[in-house]
Parts: C-alpha cells; sequence; structure tokens
C-alpha cells in the first residue's frame, strides 16, 4: 500500500520534503503560507490538527511513500459531509523528483479504498487547476469523470484560480 495515516513521527521528514519541493508547489499553495509554513514546529502544529480532525471524522491524512518506504508526498480525503451528502474531497501532491512513477494514482486508489470502504462514503471529488494535466490523468485513471469547470474556485498561489472539478461514485 503506497499510503498510510499521517503520524507524528513523520514530521521531521515531512518538514524536509516541503523545504525541497517549496518552488514545486508555490502555484497550488493557498497564500498563507508563510516562511513558518516550513518549520518543525508548524508542521507539528498543522499535523497534531490534522489528526485531531481524523479523530473527529472530518478528515483522513495520509502520507505517501515510494517504493523504498520513504515519504514521498501527502494524500488528504478532506471535507468529509455526512447526512444526504456523504461525499468528501481529495488533494494530493507528490515530492517534484517522485513525479510519473504512478505514486499518486496508486495513493489515490488507496484513498478511494477508504472512502468507499470504512468511511462508506457515496462521492469523492478532486479539483484540478485546468493546466495541470498530470492531475487530471491521477483523477482519470482512477474511474473519476469530469463534470464541470468552476471560475475562480480556489485560492492559490496568490490569485484566485479556475478548477476542473471531477468526481468518483461509489457505484461507479
Amino acid at each position: 500500500m503506497p499510503t498510510r495515516l499521517l503520524t507524528l513521527d513523520d514530521v521531521p521528514a515531512l518538514t524536509e520534503l516541503l523545504h525541497r519541493n517549496r518552488e514545486h508547489l508555490a502555484a497550488s499553495s493557498p497564500p498563507h503560507r508563510g516562511e513558518d509554513w516550513f518549520t518543525p514546529e508548524r508542521q507539528h502544529e498543522v499535523a497534531v490538527q490534522a489528526l485531531a480532525e481524523h479523530e473527529a471524522g472530518r478528515r483522513v491524512p495520509m502520507v505517501i511513500l515510494d517504493a523504498a518506504g520513504e515519504l514521498a508526498g501527502t494524500l488528504t480525503v478532506n471535507s468529509i459531509i455526512r447526512g444526504a451528502f456523504q461525499s468528501a474531497s481529495v488533494g494530493y501532491w507528490v515530492s517534484a523528483d517522485r513525479t510519473g512513477q504512478g505514486l499518486a494514482t496508486a495513493a489515490v486508489a488507496d484513498a478511494l479504498a477508504v472512502a468507499f470502504g470504512p468511511l462508506g462514503l457515496h462521492r469523492v471529488q478532486g479539483e484540478t487547476q485546468p493546466a495541470n494535466l498530470a492531475s487530471q490523468r491521477v483523477l482519470l485513471l482512477n474511474g473519476f469523470v469530469e463534470y464541470g469547470r468552476a471560475p475562480q474556485y480556489l485560492h492559490l498561489g496568490g490569485a484566485w484560480r479556475d478548477c476542473v472539478l471531477f468526481q468518483r461514485l461509489s457505484t461507479d
């Protein structure tokens, strides 16, 4: 399995990976991430919050591992909504030096197994910027279908960005 639940022991490796991928992630990162985002202290806070959200049933924070078992990125099943919706969103990134190895594709497959298995969700959504064809391919290879475009959907890289919307249903 190329993913597992995030642990606090992952913080040093994750901090180092984020620091190395700073430019790689800039265009897809929220603008509020300042210099402190790349510190072990801030990443520890982020991990503690993510694990608390997991305990509350609102998020599944995972790390993506390469073939050697080294941390290569993250994947999160976000915004888990129950009730009539039974839906969530998936977000992921892989280190620039590990792209093209199928890690994100396998990680999204793992996330879908969790979402449609133990979580019992009906729908998982993924969003990409229109030019991010690699991420769109990851979603398509996992059976997601494009269902729309949203102008100025997310504030990333310092600007409001359009997104292509994809979804996968448990019945697909």
